[in-house]
């Protein structure tokens, strides 16, 4: 089985029902549906079975959209999948659930393969079949050899200006944009998290949510929230922790290993749509940072690395945005600028302490490409078109 979760609206209903046409075998159900919820509460088995119906020689798949509504769901398609006699391949998707029931005893272990879907990245948009491997990504990169795809300067734009989610993407219209801003939050609030938690304060989280693309970029505070909106300190801490679980923002933690006075607890907050953001410098932070975990993600979740995204900081406020590890060892430190090229007085105090040798410097505008030495290290300052093609 393949769970697949990720923020709602990502597309991934989409790419399950891409599946199952590519497959030509199988059956589509969807918890909202009054009937199918009638027959999964009768018998689960046989809504699951039913996709042996059509005789086919290819193994059928069974689509279970937003499943984890149903109480134990878990459960009951455990029962279903341990008493199978034939091959079948069955999919969840969801948006926050099957995230936070993958944690603590789970009855499905060693069953299925949790997999994150992320809105749309730069590299994806371009159909860049050539997305550079972890291994050879920094090597290649630094060569300054790379050709810079043709659209990625217009699609880098687009993003910009809508954000990531397919729906206002593709369409390119800004009043679209401003509906669905509302509209997406409100079901977050009303329904994601209602299904969640046991919340009564939805307003009150409604007014958390909307001074969140403040903050985005910046450390998090449970303490200023909590005295904004007038809670108790567990509370707040209660309500980002939902926020994340259905995927509205997510919070990088600072790397402390070998850092002299490093910041040890205080993690950033981003969100997952960046074009609820006004301030130009977050904004293009937040972008880097949703490409980047989208790579970390890809990396773990296909078992080609153990990688981490954290970021750089200590008392003195020295910073570092980002930080990439490698099977919990330094791998890619990350610095991202607006416009500056010069760079940052604080590349040559981390890359002494961190066992990497290389970094790099991410601008926003275009057209920049070039290698800056710093003792025996080395810095690429890149535009970020040039340099989030090869993120997948």
């Amino acid at each position: 089985m393949a769970f697949i979760s990720g923020p709602r609206q990502c597309g991934k209903t989409t790419l399950a029902k891409q599946f199952l046409k590519e497959r030509g075998v199988g059956r589509y159900y969807n918890w909202d549906e009054k009937e199918f919820r009638n027959a999964w509460a009768k018998h689960p088995f046989a809504v699951v079975t039913s996709a042996y119906e059509v005789k086919r020689s290819k193994t059928p798949i069974i689509i279970l959209d937003e499943i984890h509504k149903a109480k134990l769901w878990k459960r009951n398609l455990k029962g279903v999948f341990d008493t199978l006699e034939k091959p079948l391949d069955i999919i969840v998707t969801g948006s926050a659930k099957l995230n936070t029931y993958q944690r603590g005893s789970d009855s499905l272990l060693g069953r299925y393969h949790h997999f994150r879907l992320h809105p749309f990245s730069l590299g994806e948009l371009l159909n860049n079949r050539y997305t550079l491997e972890s291994n050879s990504l920094i090597d290649k990169i630094f060569t300054l050899d790379l050709p810079t795809h043709a659209d990625a300067k217009k699609w880098m734009k687009k993003l910009w200006e809508f954000g990531p989610f397919p729906e206002v993407l593709l369409r390119e219209n800004k009043n679209i944009l401003q509906l669905w801003q509302s509209e997406r939050v409100q079901r977050l609030v009303r329904e994601d998290l209602r299904d969640l938690s046991r919340i009564q304060e939805l307003s009150q989280i409604e007014m958390l949510v909307s001074m969140l693309p403040e903050k985005a970029a910046g450390i998090l505070s449970i303490t200023s929230l909590r005295e904004d909106l007038e809670v108790a300190y567990a509370t707040m801490k209660s309500w980002i922790h939902y926020l994340k679980e259905i995927y509205y923002l997510f919070e990088i933690k600072p790397y402390a290993t070998s850092i002299p006075r490093s910041l040890k607890k205080e993690g950033k907050i981003y969100l997952y749509d960046w074009s609820e953001i006004e301030k130009d410098g977050a904004k293009f932070e937040n972008l880097i940072a949703c490409h980047l975990l989208k790579y970390v993600h890809f990396l773990n979740d296909s078992g080609e690395s153990k990688t981490e995204l954290r970021y750089l900081k200590n008392k003195q406020k020295q910073e570092i945005d980002f930080l990439l590890l490698k099977n919990n060892k330094p791998w890619l430190p990350i610095e991202v600028k607006l416009s500056d090229e010069t760079l940052s007085p604080n590349w040559s105090f981390y890359l002494n302490h961190l066992s990497c040798k290389k970094g790099i410097q991410i601008v926003k505008t275009p057209g920049v490409k070039k290698l800056v030495s710093i003792g025996d290290s080395e810095v690429l300052v890149i535009s970020a078109e040039n340099f989030l093609q090869w993120l997948c």
